[in-house]
């Protein structure tokens, strides 16, 4: 008769299952919790910029190549045939520089928000299969755009110090409008991404927004031209709520020092608009981000 195994040599305990989650709610947790997942932070930025210029002809040249050529396009379309470029309000400043000098906020925003907004579909394996704060997904694309914007800057400071513009004191304020830009990307990418789990139109949709936004947004043009315009007072108004109005003209002013560039009260609507975005969108993020996985 063959007895059953003694207890000595019975099969050890399995170890115990290890499940890993949020440590705490709120915002302070929120911030300790993307502080410690900081190397995965960095981890996708670095893999989101090296697969951006991965097996292309001219590699990061394209942050040179996409404002060069989008402010060339303004430059003929508003300069020359709706002589934007004649507006009294610039002063002597060129009307390229202008545009450049709202291109570059304009991309960053724009590429940003391209990138957050399919942030989360595009890491669908992680999603589903490991716990990280998903917060840093839309954030990390968001900010890896700065590369691109460090390169198309540098090319602008050239441009003005070729034509006889030294930065003034003003040059201090660009790191803040900066920023508002980034909270604007980050705060629209927030919704967007959280969004597109659910609703894949998203992709089809955004090319469509951002392409409109780059006409009601004054790339080409000053603000002032649409507040002392004849247009009716709600499509004023509409245009001030825009949220790269204060940043694009924070730009011209802090970078060229376009006079009566920064209206005051337009630019406090403005950026109060851009908070106001930011924060929906990550209180949205939060609130959908337990579905993603089971969705994705």
């Amino acid at each position: 008769m063959i007895s059953g195994p003694s207890s000595s040599q019975a099969k050890p305990d399995a170890p115990p299952e290890a499940v890993i989650q949020p440590q705490g709610s709120g915002l302070w947790a929120e911030f300790s919790e993307l502080w410690r997942y900081r190397e995965l932070f960095w981890t996708l930025m670095a893999r989101s910029i090296l697969v951006r210029y991965k097996q292309t002809l001219v590699g990061v040249l394209w942050a040179l190549i996409r404002p060069l050529f989008t402010m060339i396009i303004f430059t003929l379309l508003f300069g020359q045939l709706a002589k934007f470029g004649e507006d009294p309000a610039a002063g002597e400043v060129p009307y390229f520089l202008l545009v450049f000098a709202g291109v570059l906020p304009w991309q960053l925003f724009s590429t940003s928000l391209t990138g957050s907004a399919g942030s989360v579909v595009a890491n669908a394996g992680m999603v589903s299969k490991i716990y990280f704060p998903r917060t840093i997904l839309p954030a990390s694309a968001c900010l890896t755009t700065l590369l691109d914007f460090l390169i198309a800057f540098a090319l602008f400071i050239i441009l003005m110090l070729g034509f006889g513009f030294m930065p003034s004191w003003r040059l201090v304020f660009l790191p803040g409008f900066l920023g508002i830009a980034l909270l604007a990307a980050m705060g629209a990418g927030f919704w967007l991404s959280a969004l597109n789990v659910h609703y894949r139109d998203i992709r089809h949709i955004l090319p469509f927004m951002i392409q409109m936004m780059i006409y009601i947004s004054p790339v080409g043009y000053l603000s002032s031209k649409v507040y002392g315009s004849t247009l009716p007072g709600y499509l004023k108004t509409l245009f001030i709520l825009n949220p790269m109005v204060a940043v694009i003209d924070g730009f011209r002013w802090s970078l060229l020092g376009v006079p009566g560039a920064l209206d005051p009260i337009a630019f406090a609507v403005s950026a109060g608009m851009v908070l106001l975005i930011f924060i929906s969108g990550y209180l949205f993020f939060r609130k959908m981000m337990d579905t993603f996985a089971d969705v994705i």
